[in-house]
């Protein structure tokens, strides 16, 4: 099979919604886990900048810096190699300027290896969105819950509740698909608007708290795997990796301090092997 058609690629994006498969999308932050979600066969890898609350312990998302961004996503670029590696655009790279937002963004492609960009809002950055898909910079819209704008918002709480807020993501969706993004990632809104919403593009929904409805789903692998303090509501938890984690770490604590590890011998186990190279 030829690299072409192994590598997942934006424009696979729409062909997937038209014959009706679904999206699969989860975060990464490292070249690890980012090589074992690709042996998954994921479709998309989000280097989100969730990493700053998952990964670096902040509050919110709106402390992680551009730098931030590429470090982690060129992590994830080298463990990949056929999942699609899409880069949040953190808070600040995009809002203030068109020419200064393609330049953040050809840099997470550029110095991170990205091979898309996602970023938040609708009719606010359809000029910014429109302008990099006509430079070549593959675009992933965010509607819905808007993380870079929680004090905005006033908290983490469901959107489009009402006909009128409903009507405006609508109106923001079909903006960004003229605008040219390949997809939209609809977070926190109620199932039948992120239906409906669905229903009108002709580019995939990927919905994160937004119901069965959407073309495909996204989480954060911290959540799934049990390594968030507080995994939000909607997510799900496929396996309890955090406290094997624990219990592991306790186990090595233990054996040190009885004196079980290293054995007598200096191995760790009967088939130990030396690796020089690491």
């Amino acid at each position: 099979m030829s690299e072409i058609q192994r590598r997942v690629r934006s424009t696979h994006f729409r062909d997937k919604k038209q014959r009706g498969e679904k999206i699969v999308m989860l975060t990464a932050y490292d070249a690890a886990m980012a090589r074992l979600l690709d042996a998954a066969g994921v479709d998309a890898l989000l280097v989100g900048d969730s990493l700053g609350m998952v990964v670096m312990g902040c509050e919110t998302t709106i402390e992680v810096t551009l730098d931030a961004m590429i470090h982690h996503t060129k992590a994830v670029s080298r463990g990949v190699e056929r999942s699609l590696v899409v880069a949040d655009m953190p808070f600040m790279t995009y809002q203030a300027g068109i020419d200064e937002a393609v330049r953040n963004a050809g840099a997470l492609l550029q110095k991170g290896g990205a091979a898309a960009v996602k970023l938040e809002g609708g009719r606010a950055v359809v000029d910014a969105v429109g302008r990099m898909t006509a430079v070549g910079i593959p675009v992933m819209g965010h509607l819905g819950l808007l993380p870079q704008a929680i004090h905005q918002l006033g908290g983490y709480r469901r959107q489009a509740t009402s006909a009128a807020s409903e009507e405006l993501l609508l109106q923001d969706a079909l903006a960004l698909q003229e605008a040219g993004a390949f997809a939209i990632v609809l977070e926190c809104v109620p199932d039948a608007a992120a239906q409906r919403v669905t229903g009108q593009l002709s580019i995939p929904t990927i919905g994160i708290g937004a119901g069965p409805g959407c073309d495909g789903q996204v989480l954060v692998i911290n959540d799934i795997l049990g390594l968030s303090n507080a995994a939000p509501p909607f997510s799900k938890l496929y396996f309890d990796l955090g406290t094997a984690v624990t219990a592991a770490a306790r186990q090595f604590a233990s054996d040190v301090r009885d004196a079980r590890f290293p054995d007598r011998e200096g191995k760790t186990r009967d088939d130990a092997v030396v690796q020089p190279d690491r």
